[in-house]
Parts: C-alpha cells; structure tokens; sequence
C-alpha cells in the first residue's frame, strides 16, 4: 500500500491568518481543522479551516522540507502561491464531508 504525504497551507474566511502543515492523511488533518479539541490552538483561535493549497509528496521528509520551506516564506510569497493554484482562494476541501 503507498501512502501519501502532503504539504498544505490553510487559512481562514477573511484571509488574515495562514497555517502551514504536512500530513500523511489530508482528509483527516482537515476534518481536525474544522473541528477543533483544543480551543486554545492556533488554527481553533484564528478559525483556520480552509485548504488553500496543497502538494503531495512520496515521501514524509519531502512533504517535511516543503514545509519548512514555506515556513520560512514571507506572507507575500506565500500568498503569491496560494494565489497560482487556487487564484479564487476556495477551500479545497469544501465537499470533502458532504
């Protein structure tokens, strides 16, 4: 069985907070982030719930140093690549529950 990494950024409706995450489960990581246990958690606190962008990757550290890599982007840069795969800024996970 392949399993699959990801390297994601999401955010929130009104665009002023980014995340920066990796995954090897995209589906889950995102039910998490818009049902958050902890109410103190960044992405709870900021209502970071929308998948902006994301790249899979074969192995985990290539989805841990994509992340890292983005981590230390500027807010522009990273918008810059939300902005070239998902020029409308939808969540992309919008229809993943039904």
């Amino acid at each position: 069985m392949r399993e699959d990494f990801w390297a994601y950024i999401a955010g929130n409706k009104r665009r002023s907070s980014l995340y920066t995450g990796m995954t090897n489960d995209l589906e889950r990581r995102m039910w998490e982030h818009k049902h958050p246990n902890n109410p103190k958690a960044f992405t709870a606190r900021y209502r970071v719930t929308e998948l902006l962008w994301c790249e899979r990757f074969p192995t985990a550290l290539d989805a841990i140093a994509c992340e890292k890599r983005i981590k230390g982007l500027s807010r522009a840069k990273k918008v810059a690549m939300i902005s070239a795969q998902n020029p409308e800024w939808e969540d992309l996970s919008a229809d993943w529950y039904g």
